[in-house]
């Protein structure tokens, strides 16, 4: 059953607005608009488009009523008049005020798309589908009659959210378009060039764009906007230039387009909020595995834990980029990756294998942000689903080391990093117990902070590259010689035995608790 108030909440506040609806009404049936001679049925939303004084608005209300219709609409002020509201309430029967600027041409093809789509619903959510399946599909069916060419419909990211038929009378240009559901990168490419999506951004009408030498037939585009924010386009191929009365109604379609497209993104919104607390439950062994992979379409195969954080230049937060991140992962970059965020970074599940490889690999060639800034990711070890928390704690401590530039890149692996691992976990605990504090170091640091004279790092590199000064002094950027001289000068100052290897264990053990706790 499809009932007004749901007809209205659909279509939205910016066309319709609600100023009676009974508790109960009947179920919506049709659009009719009230006419001359014209039968009303039980269910009809009718439409009093002819309709310009308060007592014929007072009496089609009342003979709506009386043929069991679901609602009248009109326009301002006749909707509002008291004599037709105390007609509605006295007949029981739902009124809706219409904007004024709203045509109502454009109101009954909308009306009726959004009935088909509501009942496509009732029907795909019987079957366990998502609500308006084929609506975006029908709708550019409509664009394409109205502009007589082949129309697709796409975001913001050139992904192709619908397209309609006909499409065998378009360039190879489309084909490959609506094949990889996203305009191809070598296309992207000359279409930016020409600087149509700067034209889109600035909120062009329409935007036409003559046929180029490597056969691409010419394009008719329009800005798909809602309250200023440009929500995506509409292209249709054309054979070439196009009336003006043409191009205005291809632009007369946008905003029925953008009500559509509004509905999507709330309800994809929807769905990504249930499933980010789910992963989230999951992420920190509070969920079912089972409910997990069922909910999440996650397979029955190992899986990574990816954590991912954005910082700008400055080191603070860039949250543009850490959505814009999440949104191409969620997007499908990786085989069937699942994200969300927690704790201001991005934490994704992937398989291993080709989808970390992916994942893996897109995230290294990443550029820089606006704000200089770069995303650096940690990846835990595989492991099965019900084991993530595990991944996902190990992908944290990777990262850590990150942060902390113990290692090179921008992309660390647990599995790979596990000497890093090693002498960051030994660090951690050698610092706890206070070991650096022990023996004669504490002179050296003294003596480093007093003079700058480099002493500990002299040593941590001397002891690292045993017997290999140059390689110890190409660490510190300075000549070999200068390397001798330093130590000379720390061993005059603090007398060790470097012969001994107990000794020079327990200055590698101390400097490590220095500089990888």
């Amino acid at each position: 059953m499809v009932s007004v108030r749901t007809v209205v909440d659909r279509v939205g506040p910016t066309l319709l607005h609600a100023l009676q609806v009974p508790e109960e009404s009947p179920a919506v049936g049709d659009v009719v608009i009230a006419e001359p001679g014209h039968t009303l049925a039980a269910g009809d939303l009718v439409l009093g488009v002819a309709i310009t004084e308060t007592p014929d608005a007072a009496e089609l209300v009342k003979l709506s009523a009386a043929k069991g219709a679901a609602a009248v609409l009109l326009k301002p002020p006749l909707a509002a008049k008291p004599s037709v509201k105390r007609a509605a309430k006295s007949a029981d029967i739902a009124l809706i005020e219409v904007r004024s600027a709203t045509s109502w041409a454009q109101l009954v093809w909308l009306l009726r798309t959004v009935l088909d789509a509501l009942a496509d619903e009732s029907d795909a959510l019987e079957d366990g589908g998502g609500p308006g399946s084929g609506d975006l599909f029908r709708l550019a069916d409509a664009v394409a009659s109205v502009v007589d060419a082949p129309v697709t419909i796409e975001d913001t990211n050139s992904r192709v959210l619908a397209y309609s038929a006909r499409q065998d009378l378009t360039d190879s240009a489309r084909v490959s378009t609506i094949m990889g559901r996203r305009i191809p990168d070598d296309v992207l490419a000359r279409f930016r060039s020409r600087g149509v999506f700067r034209e889109l951004s600035r909120g062009r009408q329409t935007i036409f764009v003559p046929a180029q030498r490597d056969g691409t037939l010419p394009r008719l585009i329009v800005p798909i906007r809602m309250g200023g924010e440009l929500l995506g386009s509409m292209w249709a191929v054309v054979a070439g230039p196009v009336s003006d009365e043409r191009a205005a109604a291809f632009a007369d379609a946008a905003p029925v387009v953008a009500l559509h497209l509004l509905r999507r993104r709330a309800h994809t919104d929807s769905q990504r909020r249930v499933s980010a607390e789910l992963l989230r439950a999951l992420l920190e062994g509070k969920a079912s595995p089972r409910k997990a992979i069922a909910e999440l379409d996650l397979s029955e195969e190992p899986h990574r834990v990816v954590v991912i954080e954005v910082s700008g230049g400055d080191g603070r937060d860039d949250e543009g980029l850490r959505l814009a991140l999440l949104e191409r992962i969620s997007q499908g970059v990786g085989r069937r990756p699942v994200a969300t965020e927690l704790g201001g970074v991005l934490y994704a599940v992937v398989p291993d294998g080709d989808g970390w490889d992916e994942l893996r690999a897109a995230l290294e060639a990443l550029p820089s942000s606006r704000k200089g800034g770069t995303p650096r990711a940690a990846a835990g070890s595989a492991c099965e689903i019900g084991e993530l928390a595990t991944s996902r704690l190990q992908a944290d401590e990777a990262l850590g080391l990150l942060r902390a530039k113990l290692v090179p890149g921008r992309v660390v692996v647990f599995d790979e990093a596990w000497t890093a691992l090693s002498l960051h976990r030994g660090a951690t605990a050698a610092s706890t117990s206070k070991v650096a504090e022990l023996g004669p170091l504490g002179l050296l640091r003294a003596h480093d902070e007093a003079h700058e004279s480099g002493y500990v790092d002299t040593l941590y590199q001397w002891l690292r590259h045993p017997g290999d000064p140059r390689a110890a002094a190409k660490e510190l950027r300075i000549h070999p010689n200068t390397l001798r001289y330093r130590m000379r000068r720390l061993l005059d100052l603090v007398p060790l035995d470097l012969d001994d290897p107990d000794v020079r264990l327990a200055l590698i053990t101390q400097l490590v608790s220095l500089r990888w706790s």
